[in-house]
C-alpha cells in the first residue's frame, strides 16, 4: 500500500465531535486499547488528519502518527502506535524466513504462520467468554481466533517489535486447516513510506 515514498501534506485540525467519534470507532475495534485511550487520545489533545495518497487519511496527534485509513474502511494503528501499545492489537507471528518478504511489501502467506516460528491464534478465547482473557498467552499466541477482515499486528519470530500491520484476507482458523494462500495483502510495514512520513 505505501512501498512509494508519500510526501508531507497539510494538516487540518478535526472537530471535537470528530474527535470523539474516532475515539469511540477505535475503542469498538480495539476494546484493548480501553486503559489506554486517553494517553493516545486525551480529551483536549487536537488531533490532525493529513490527506495521503490513494483515498488514505492519517490521524496525527502533536506529530505522532496514530493510525490511518482508507477510504472510511476500519481504523488501522500506525507501527509508531503499536510499538508503544504492543498488548492492545490481535497479533499473528511469522518466522524468521517470511521477515525479509513482508519488509519488502509481498503479500504474508500462510507458509510463513504455519511453520514452527510462525504464531497462530489458539482460538482458547471467545468474546463475551467470561473465563481468560483475550491477549497473547505464554507460548506467543493469540488466545482468540482471527476473523476474515480484522485488522492485524504482524510480529516475527526473535524480534521484539511488530513489524507490520493489515487486515486479514481469511480467517485464522482457516490458515491452519488449509496451511496455503495469501493471509494478509498490502501491509503497512516497517521502512515504508508511511513508516518514513514526517508529520512535524
Amino acid at each position: 500500500m505505501f512501498k512509494k515514498e508519500i510526501n508531507s501534506a497539510p494538516k487540518s485540525k478535526l472537530k471535537s465531535s470528530v474527535q470523539r467519534s474516532l475515539r469511540q470507532s477505535l475503542l469498538t475495534t480495539y476494546p484493548l486499547l480501553n486503559p489506554y485511550i486517553d494517553e493516545i487520545l486525551p480529551k483536549k489533545g487536537s488531533l490532525e488528519a493529513m490527506k495521503l495518497p490513494d483515498r488514505c487519511t492519517l490521524y496525527v496527534l502533536e506529530s505522532q502518527p496514530l493510525f490511518f485509513q482508507h477510504d472510511t474502511s476500519t481504523l488501522l494503528p500506525h507501527l509508531r502506535l503499536v510499538h508503544r501499545f504492543p498488548a492492545a492489537f490481535p497479533s499473528i507471528r511469522i518466522d524468521r524466513g517470511a521477515i525479509r518478504f513482508v519488509l519488502s511489501g509481498a503479500t504474508l502467506m500462510a507458509p510463513g504462520l504455519t511453520s514452527a516460528g510462525g504464531r497462530l491464534p489458539t482460538g482458547v478465547y471467545t468474546v463475551g467468554d467470561e473465563e481468560g482473557k483475550e491477549g497473547l498467552d505464554e507460548d506467543e499466541r493469540w488466545t482468540r481466533e482471527l476473523e476474515k477482515g480484522e485488522p492485524v499486528v504482524i510480529r516475527a519470530e526473535g524480534k521484539t517489535e511488530a513489524c507490520a500491520v493489515g487486515f486479514l484476507v481469511v480467517g485464522t482458523k482457516e490458515v491452519k486447516e488449509k496451511g496455503k494462500g495469501p493471509v494478509v495483502e498490502d501491509a503497512h510495514y516497517l521502512g515504508d513510506g508511511l513508516w518514513r512520513l514526517t508529520t512535524d
